[in-house]
């Protein structure tokens, strides 16, 4: 059976290197970033460093994982909760629950969404949760939320469009300082989302 204390000296150990991870990203830039950088901003020598990640880029995926896996939980579990919010009369459609869940995510892990999502951190990685979240909502798959036998524009544009403007409107909020509540974000985005951005310019009342 594990000792409990050495269970929680890894798990202050790891939170130290990750904090590390993303003081340094806002410093320096992830592709500037060494082992010998991570360990002297963690305090800690290389062998506990090896010790649980092969190298920053194992460190930098291992975090990604655990954001998409928690992001990805959110969604899944609020389906029927959107689908309920849209059969409301237009354009009064309340904030999807998710979405203000996601918010509230994104708002409790700010310095780390900013660091990974910003142009210092991961490029790659924005690419990897535009995909995640298109495969969950509208995925080729029995369980997606909207099936592609609906759309009425070809589905990679579709989901290039919906990707690009929803993290366009986190990092946005991230990057000027988180100014509106989760919940005031979450009626933003979903009302640009099911009312469209004409509506939400005034123009198409």
């Amino acid at each position: 059976m594990p000792d409990s204390n050495n269970d929680l000296r890894v798990i202050r150990t790891k939170e130290s290197i990750r904090d590390a991870l993303i003081k340094l990203i806002d410093e320096k830039g992830f592709e500037a970033i060494t082992v010998k950088d991570l360990t002297t901003k963690a305090k800690i020598n290389r062998g506990t460093f090896y010790a649980h990640y092969q190298d920053k880029f194992d460190l930098m995926k291992k975090c990604e994982d655990e954001i998409m896996l928690e992001l990805s939980s959110i969604v899944k579990t609020n389906f029927s909760s959107v689908i309920a919010s849209i059969k409301t009369d237009f354009p009064d459609v309340p904030p999807f629950p998710h979405t203000v869940l996601l918010f509230e995510y994104l708002n409790e892990n700010s310095d780390t969404m900013k660091a990974v999502l910003g142009p210092k951190g991961d490029l790659s990685f924005q690419t990897r949760l535009k995909d995640l979240m298109w495969e969950i909502l509208y995925g080729d798959n029995q369980n997606s939320f909207l099936k592609k036998e609906n759309f009425l524009v070809p589905g990679q544009y579709l989901s290039s469009y919906l990707g690009n403007a929803m993290m366009g409107v986190v990092q946005q909020w991230l990057n000027s300082g988180k100014k509106e509540s989760p919940q005031e974000m979450a009626r933003i985005l979903t009302t640009i989302t099911v009312n469209g951005p004409l509506f939400a310019a005034g123009i198409n009342k």
